[in-house]
């Protein structure tokens, strides 16, 4: 049997119908900000204090969006009669947002967890070479982003953790003892 002419318009009317009468879903952006994941990604920040200058970053990103510049300064001996070492000091951390193609490789690769997500994405600019964040403006990003999720309570306690435990009961308690024999003699 053939459908009746006009039959394709009439129920394209009814859909319509349909969902005219219902609750619009759609959020007014500038208005109502989204609900996003707590560890969504939007913006990469960068702790400044754990970055040793390694590298890895820059040499893994498939865009060659990180731009690192550093320089070399001389360490003085930790005790006498020892030798001087040097250290990488950083000059320059940039990343192009107009290049990252947000793949988060340079976040995995860090060894020293000096870059992470921030959950900020409103950092559209008018002009695209002011999408070039220096380190400043990375640091700022930093702010934003989320403590870790908690650790599991039936989880057993990292070996680092414990090993600091132990050091700082030592420490407390040989601190103690001094400060109980002086007590007793006055």
């Amino acid at each position: 049997m053939a459908p009746l002419p006009g039959s394709g318009l009439a129920k394209g009317l009814a859909v319509t119908l349909r969902t005219m009468t219902r609750k619009s879903v759609t959020a007014q952006y500038p208005d109502a900000q989204p609900d996003l994941p707590p560890r969504s990604r939007g913006v990469i920040g960068l702790f400044e204090e754990n970055c040793t200058v390694c590298m890895l970053c820059a040499r893994e990103c498939p865009d060659w969006c990180i731009y690192i510049d550093s320089h070399k300064e001389t360490v003085p001996p930790a005790a006498p009669g020892g030798r001087e070492r040097s250290r990488n000091v950083l000059d320059r951390f940039a990343i192009d947002f107009a290049l990252c193609m947000y793949c988060g490789i340079c976040i995995e690769v860090c060894p020293f967890d000096a870059l992470f997500w921030s959950p900020e994405f409103e950092y559209a600019e008018t002009d695209i070479h002011e999408l070039t964040h220096e380190r400043d403006k990375l640091r700022e990003w930093m702010w934003t982003v989320p403590a870790p999720p908690a650790l599991d309570p039936a989880a057993e306690e990292p070996k680092e953790i414990a090993a600091a435990r132990k050091t700082a009961e030592k420490l407390a308690a040989a601190k103690a003892e001094p400060d109980e024999a002086q007590g007793g003699s006055s």
